[in-house]
């Protein structure tokens, strides 16, 4: 099952911040509850799986999945296990700061605020790929939310790069027109260094 509980306790138990924004970023080391236990080495890499999940929002279930069809692709496992999380629709709006937290970005997706290529999807789950434009549905332009980033996006532009919008070299950001565009695919570089792929496969290949 999703946790569903106060996030604050998720970064807490993990030691760092999970979901990118600066309220969760109070009290995430451990070392100021006091002497961290000695974890064996599957302990930690329990610790890293739940991290990474934790991290993208999802089930066990759904986690696992993603590790089943990555040892099933060619090349490295670590790397296609990431590269498939990565791609993730609701990710992808995370990534683009279409969104604060992924939480926030998956409601968005699941309300049908945008639309790929034109169409409508509301599968966070969904998979993007190069070339894919995902695009604010016109109406969703007059909300507070997005009117708010709208006038965020400009203030920015105005002052750097229009590339520099996203936290994904990978993807290019249109903030006049409010669009994402998968220009590339995820890279090394681009993967969260807290991540720790070698342990979460070695805790999946037992």
């Amino acid at each position: 099952m999703r946790y569903t509980g106060p996030k604050v306790k998720l970064c807490r138990r993990e030691g760092y911040n999970l979901f990118g924004t600066e309220k969760y970023n109070t009290n995430t080391d451990p070392k100021k509850k006091g002497r961290t236990p000695k974890l064996s080495e599957y302990g930690v890499q329990l610790r890293k799986k739940q991290a990474a999940k934790r991290q993208f929002g999802l089930s066990e279930k759904q986690f696992r999945r993603y590790y089943d069809r990555a040892i099933r692709m060619q090349g490295v496992t670590g790397d296609n296990f990431l590269h498939l999380l990565e791609m993730r629709f609701d990710n992808v709006v995370f990534r683009a700061n279409f969104g604060r937290t992924i939480m926030q970005s998956r409601q968005a997706v699941n309300h049908s605020h945008f639309l790929v290529n034109g169409k409508k999807v509301n599968i966070p789950s969904y998979q993007m790929s190069v070339g894919d434009v995902i695009s604010l549905k016109e109406k969703m332009k007059e909300s507070t939310l997005y009117k708010s980033l709208l006038e965020e996006f400009r203030a920015f532009s105005e002052k750097n790069s229009a590339a520099t919008l996203s936290q994904a070299s990978w993807l290019t950001i249109n903030p006049k027109d409010l669009t994402i565009t998968v220009s590339g695919v995820p890279e090394k570089k681009d993967f969260d260094s807290m991540i720790d792929t070698q342990r979460i496969i070695e805790f999946y290949s037992k």
